[in-house]
């Protein structure tokens, strides 16, 4: 092989890496360095700029040739935890001699290509306990759980008809929130004991940003200012379509039947809260595609992240319980990519969902537009800025803590 087709392999998988790494929802920050990596092993002079929608690579043999540029358009990936372990795998065969450059090209796009390892019913189950999960972390009423599972149900059919149609995929978050809510306000006429505004934010839950927020703040706070700036007004403009929707479903299901007087129901225990940690663990395993050996570790991530959020809650407040929260979730994670030799995000994302508070950001644009509380809180939006910087400052007090061997 001469030395051009040995840049011509090295330059081809390199890319192919970064386009699937994205492609799984890999944050920029995280993904520069990584790649920065590779090219070091690969003996590649490189420079990386990732976005959300874009992705620039300069690569050369050395200082004195001539560079090579490689600029694609993309689509924001979509978090996919078990090809991104896959994915860590493959680099190490590749680092430790196992794999030719042409096996791990060959083996990258197969794990691209890879269909969705928990099939359709699981995610469809999936989608309906992360709703009924959340509406129980709540604290509201059994009525508002079992109904927020069937429309989480319902929410999930438009994403499957997503799959499908490119103008379905288009409009995906407001017609979902559209249908989801004027089923809701349907069914205050058999069941006026439901909180509709909490019922409708429980269904859409799974397209809340929460997590987009958190990690474009993340972001941020790593100076990756375009990516960061990007992913946040994106997650921006999706809470608004969800909002927006929301607000016109209520509307036409009010003007088609009319108002039902609601009627007080008594509240679920607190003990619950613990077994909708276990189910949206769970259901999030499965939404993020998360290998089955590591689901176990996943789910601890869930517990442990509660866990920790709700003893620091106790001592320093709900909004700095969250940094505790944080803060015990990196250290588990960076521990975790320690012993298993995998990335620290497989489980940190799994425990960070848990926390995030993109839910809150919804009740406070609702509070803030209608005027009416969906839950007796107050100073929502100042709480809700507060946690979002306690978890990035956990994360990035856990990462100096015990860092990562682990670029992802």
């Amino acid at each position: 092989m001469t030395a051009s087709d040995d840049f011509s392999e090295k330059r081809r998988f390199i890319i192919r890496l970064g386009k699937a790494l994205h492609k799984f929802g890999t944050p920029a920050y995280r993904l520069e360095a990584h790649l920065q990596n590779v090219a070091k092993f690969l003996d590649l002079k490189a420079c990386f700029i990732i976005t959300p929608t874009a992705l620039t690579f300069v690569l050369s043999e050395d200082e004195e040739n001539q560079q090579y540029n490689h600029v694609m358009r993309v689509k924001p990936g979509e978090l996919d935890l078990g090809s991104l372990a896959r994915t860590d795998e493959l680099v190490d065969e590749l680092s430790s001699g196992e794999r030719t450059l042409a096996e791990a090209t060959e083996r990258l796009d197969e794990i691209a290509n890879k269909p969705n390892p928990y099939g359709r019913l699981l995610t469809f189950l999936a989608f309906g306990g992360s709703s009924g999960a959340f509406a129980m972390l709540m604290h509201t009423s059994w009525n508002d759980v079992f109904w927020s599972t069937l429309l989480g149900f319902v929410a999930c059919l438009f994403v499957f008809w997503a799959e499908n149609s490119r103008r379905v995929t288009d409009m995906l978050e407001p017609i979902a929130a559209i249908t989801t809510a004027l089923i809701a306000s349907a069914i205050t006429l058999i069941d006026p004991s439901i909180n509709m505004p909490l019922v409708i934010l429980s269904a859409i839950i799974a397209f809340i940003p929460g997590l987009a927020l958190t990690l474009g703040l993340a972001e941020l706070a790593a100076r990756n200012l375009m990516s960061g700036t990007a992913r946040i007004m994106d997650a921006i403009m999706i809470l608004f379509k969800l909002y927006f929707g929301a607000v016109l479903g209520m509307a036409l299901g009010k003007l088609l039947w009319g108002e039902v007087t609601f009627i007080e129901p008594s509240d679920i225990p607190t003990w619950t809260a613990w077994a909708a940690v276990t189910a949206l663990s769970i259901s999030l395993v499965i939404l993020f595609r998360v290998r089955k050996k590591d689901a176990p570790w996943g789910i601890i991530a869930g517990y442990i992240a509660y866990g920790a959020s709700i003893i620091g809650a106790i001592y320093l407040g709900p909004a700095l319980g969250a940094f505790v929260g944080a803060f015990a979730l990196g250290i588990y994670a960076n521990l975790f990519s320690r012993l298993m030799k995998l990335p620290s995000s497989i489980v940190k994302i799994l425990g960070l969902v848990v926390l995030v508070p993109g839910s809150k950001v919804y009740i406070g644009l609702n509070s803030a537009i209608s005027g009416v509380d969906m839950l007796n809180t107050t100073n929502i939006a100042s709480q809700t800025f507060l946690i979002f910087m306690s978890l990035v400052a956990g994360l990035i007090f856990s990462n100096v803590a015990l860092p990562s061997r682990k670029s992802l």
